[in-house]
């Protein structure tokens, strides 16, 4: 069987971020067809965004762009078309932390794609 596994997600499933993320990514067991998959964010308010996808790059890789967020709990539904011809879909959750209070940097993309308080 051939149907797409995923494997790694940018967010993490169940984690918690202090950095709002700039992009979704995706990665499953083999290649997707990208021009005919789709991925969502649902807030705890029950907000949905769809998300555009960016359809180059790695054959096995879905990004998309994700607009600014508040913190709180996501819910990512995603929904890909496998090699196989099969549509497989699925959902998993990650949680935005508060900035920190009095830090004019929270919040802010960290370089190297960290995540994180920077040393001072």
């Amino acid at each position: 069987m051939a149907h797409s596994l995923l494997i790694e997600s940018s967010p993490g499933a169940n984690s918690t971020v202090s950095t709002a993320p700039r992009e979704l990514v995706l990665r499953f067991n083999n290649r997707i067809e990208k021009k005919l998959s789709r991925v969502r964010l649902v807030g705890a308010g029950g907000q949905k965004l769809s998300l555009p996808v960016v359809v180059t790059g790695r054959a096995d890789t879905l990004q998309a762009t994700v607009p600014a967020l508040n913190p709180g709990p996501w819910r990512v539904e995603w929904q890909v078309l496998s090699t196989d011809g099969h549509v497989v879909s699925g959902v998993f959750s990650f949680r935005l932390a508060p900035e920190a209070a009095g830090d004019p940097a929270a919040g802010a993309a960290l370089p190297s794609g960290r995540s994180g308080p920077q040393p001072r």
